[in-house]
């Protein structure tokens, strides 16, 4: 008797009983979400970063941290997470400034809130056409650039901090749509558990 034949007996039983078997795709996707991190500590944050994002040095004295993402695509640019903080300012200040770094037509907005292992958070997602810096931040010199996405969050900083902590991972759509989980990954928080925000 040939294994298919074997085979099939197997199955039947397998099915009669209700058991049912992971496929090769949904293995392949299990093995997708399983990112290998390396700890990174950014003040009083203990990030969690996937050992493919670069980390370079800061670029300004306000920056705690920032990391290269690789692109999504091939020959597409790579986006950037950068750490901040903390600063002061309300949400709706800070969410207002993040809008109004997006041309108002064809923008899409999308806020969550949740709580993460370092603490309570708010999260802006813009897409849309985005008013990128370019040169020393002094000069406010911007470019448009379309059919970008930026993923803003708003950390509390821990008892005894005045302020907030800061993540923005900035890039292509595709890009920063594919580090969309691993960017809540990295403080620790599950988009799962996240409930709308409103202003």
């Amino acid at each position: 008797m040939s294994f298919s034949n074997q085979l099939i007996p197997f199955m039947s039983l397998a099915l009669t009983l209700g058991l049912s078997f992971p496929t090769f795709a949904e293995d392949a996707a299990k093995e997708a979400k399983t990112v290998e991190t390396v700890e990174v500590k950014a003040s009083d944050l203990t990030l969690a970063i996937p050992k493919t994002w670069k980390q370079q040095q800061p670029s300004n004295n306000l920056r705690l941290a920032q990391f290269v993402v690789p692109a999504a695509k091939e020959g597409g640019e790579p986006a950037e997470l950068v750490i901040s903080g903390p600063f002061g300012g309300s949400a709706a200040q800070n969410i207002q400034r993040w809008i109004g770094q997006f041309r108002q037509e064809g923008r899409q907005i999308k806020m969550t809130q949740g709580e993460s292992k370092h603490g309570k958070y708010i999260l802006v997602d813009l897409t849309g056409t985005y008013n990128r810096s370019i040169g020393p931040p002094f000069q406010r010199k911007s470019e448009a650039v379309e059919n970008y996405r930026v993923i803003n969050v708003m950390l509390a900083a821990p008892e005894g901090r005045t302020g907030s902590y800061f993540l923005k991972l900035t890039g292509e759509k595709a890009t920063v749509e594919a580090a969309e989980e691993q960017i809540r990954a990295v403080f620790g928080a599950n988009m799962k558990d996240e409930k709308p925000y409103e202003l």
